[in-house]
């Protein structure tokens, strides 16, 4: 009898671990985030001083606009889109969305994975 309940106590204690995880999980809290489409190389200074396209805009090596400098640097060097905002650089989940935006002021709505800084996209558009 003392085994039955032993058992029936961890399976108790599992379901409450289980519910407990995946509700903890379900309460990020939609956010909006305001900035713009960059990509990550001049975003982060791997090939730019001042956390932007200035320099490969004044080359004009890649493109024109802050747009075409973004679509190369993820087309051609490997580098990813993400939203730069003020001093912060994100990552977004959802590179196709993100991709119609570059060079643009957006504002995205969705989650941040405050770990990776990684904004798990729920929508985008142009900020006006």
């Amino acid at each position: 009898m003392l085994i039955r309940k032993k058992k029936m106590a961890m399976g108790a204690a599992g379901v409450l671990l289980a519910v407990a995880a995946f509700s903890y999980a379900g309460d990020e809290q939609v956010r909006i985030f305001r900035g713009e489409i960059a990509d990550n190389q001049c975003a982060q200074n791997i090939h730019s001083l001042t956390h932007s396209h200035q320099e490969m805009l004044k080359s004009k090596s890649m493109g024109g606009d802050s747009g075409s400098c973004a679509q190369y640097c993820v087309r051609y060097l490997g580098g990813s889109f993400v939203l730069s905002s003020k001093k912060e650089v994100y990552r977004l989940d959802d590179q196709g969305s993100a991709e119609k935006f570059a060079g643009k002021r957006v504002k995205i709505s969705g989650t941040l994975d405050g770990k990776t800084k990684t904004i798990h996209v729920t929508g985008i558009e142009a900020e006006e």
